[in-house]
């Protein structure tokens, strides 16, 4: 499956898409990993359209192969009916897990309105304060690789440039045209009083929940955002003082900037929070051109695809926790996860390891909200196939399957196996193996390469860098 999607990853999504419009979802779905909308669409789709769809293709290098794409994806039926993804997080009632995440995807009432039409289940909006915010330009960077699309993003806004009254209106026309969707407030204040005031303002605007945004770290203002989050007494102070003072949920957003999260939890915790936000950005520099503010390059924060790992270590440092593992179970404190989430995979994993909800930003930027679509459908399919009818059945499932290093089984291993009909001979698994490995593979004449079964340790870096997928796994076995 991997050349098929890095053939469905060329396509540039266009606006309005010239291939029409059947043709450019079912190459969506195959580039957002769902596989099962991908082929019933083009099972619908006859040879005539294909190769109309590919004479009109604008892409700047070579037209997408979507008849190939076709061919390679052989039709199945789908499940007749899909389960639903109501999920319940601190206490609301979700029509599904997804949210936007407290960023520019939500700065105004036309684009959260735009997000809910698309089946977005709701919205933590960009976060609230007092202060003047005046933003840098340019303020983003990417970070690619080998011709992909970015795979981290530089991002230096702050908060919402709005006045503050006008968000809360927003908030609150938010929530009346939209009853059924979940309206969140994110805040920041500089002082106890200023918190208090701004939540309080939240809930009288009818907002579902309020999020406390700890973890911002590129505020022009020092003892603002991550300054909070990195300081225990501050988190349990103000999650205290705001828990008492208003009555909708509170939910803290944490801070990657420290060395483990397990202890500010703990602080969200006992200060009485209904919910825990996860990650917000990672403090960063990127030194390319596009990198510079005023000819300067500065901290600011990191997110996209190249997060998620990290994202995960730290949602397992609260949900592996056996006091927030309890307090999610009892319902008492639930856990957002956020960093990296693009598919309905990624949201899945966040899911597996205890997250009730995901918030979304970095794809929802440069793909648009569209991705929802597949989010829901590929999450539906997954669920369907392995004949599972609520979501909440998913949560925390793999955290019997996280261990420590040292709890790791070292007295077997498992050997590479390679597929003769898919290897192509490259030669890229011998290259890795020599430098980078055990010199464990021999590459002849015939450009076929073998395991030195005597050599191979069983590391598995040449299934890794295999482009065609042609190395798996043989059975485990004992070590000799």
């Amino acid at each position: 499956m991997m050349h098929i999607n890095e053939e469905a990853a060329r396509c540039l999504l266009c606006e309005n898409a010239p291939c029409g419009e059947k043709v450019a979802r079912a190459i969506r779905a195959l580039r957002f990993d769902n596989l099962w909308t991908a082929r019933e669409l083009f099972a619908q789709i006859n040879d005539a359209e294909i190769a109309a769809a590919e004479a009109s293709c604008i892409h700047y290098d070579k037209p997408i192969r979507i008849s190939e794409l076709k061919k390679a994806i052989s039709y199945q039926p789908s499940v007749v009916s899909l389960p639903s993804l109501e999920l319940n997080f601190c206490d609301m009632v979700c029509e599904n897990p997804f949210f936007l995440a407290s960023s520019a995807v939500c700065t105004n009432y036309d684009m959260v309105a735009r997000a809910f039409e698309a089946g977005w289940a709701g919205v933590f909006y960009k976060t609230i304060c007092k202060q003047d915010i005046r933003e840098v330009s340019p303020r983003f960077d990417a970070v690619r690789k080998e011709g992909t699309p970015f795979v981290g993003f530089r991002n230096m806004e702050q908060l919402s440039e709005n006045p503050y009254k006008v968000d809360f209106e927003i908030l609150h026309r938010l929530k009346v045209n939209y009853p059924t969707k979940r309206v969140i407030a994110s805040i920041m204040g500089q002082s106890e009083e200023e918190w208090i005031e701004l939540a309080k303002m939240a809930e009288e605007a009818g907002c579902d929940a309020v999020e406390l945004n700890f973890s911002c770290p590129q505020m022009k203002l020092s003892g603002l955002g991550s300054d909070i989050g990195q300081s225990n007494e501050l988190i349990l102070c103000y999650t205290s003082c705001i828990k008492e003072a208003v009555s909708i949920p509170v939910i803290p957003k944490m801070t990657p900037n420290i060395m483990s999260m397990r202890t500010p939890a703990l602080a969200c915790y006992y200060a009485g929070a209904h919910g825990i936000s996860a990650i917000n950005t990672i403090k960063s520099i990127t030194m390319s051109h596009d990198a510079e503010v005023s000819e300067k390059k500065t901290v600011s924060g990191y997110s996209g695809k190249a997060v998620k790992p990290i994202a995960l270590r730290m949602v397992y440092e609260m949900t592996g926790d056996p006091v927030i593992r309890k307090a999610g179970v009892e319902k008492h404190m639930d856990i957002s996860g956020i960093g990296g989430i693009e598919t309905w995979r990624d949201a899945l994993e966040f899911i597996q390891l205890g997250c009730r909800n995901v918030q979304v930003c970095t794809a929802v930027m440069q793909y648009g909200y569209r991705i929802i679509d597949d989010l829901k459908l590929g999450l539906q399919h997954y669920m369907a196939e392995r004949g599972i009818t609520e979501l909440k059945k998913l949560v925390g499932e793999e955290l019997k399957n996280i261990v420590m290093p040292s709890d790791l089984d070292r007295e077997t291993m498992v050997f590479p196996k390679i597929d003769r009909e898919k290897c192509i001979g490259c030669g890229r698994c011998y290259i890795s193996c020599m430098d980078g490995g055990h010199q464990a593979i021999s590459f002849d004449a015939d450009r076929k390469p073998r395991i030195i079964g005597t050599k191979c340790v069983g590391c598995h870096l040449c299934r890794l860098v295999c482009p065609t997928g042609a190395i798996g796994q043989a059975k485990r076995m004992a070590k000799k």
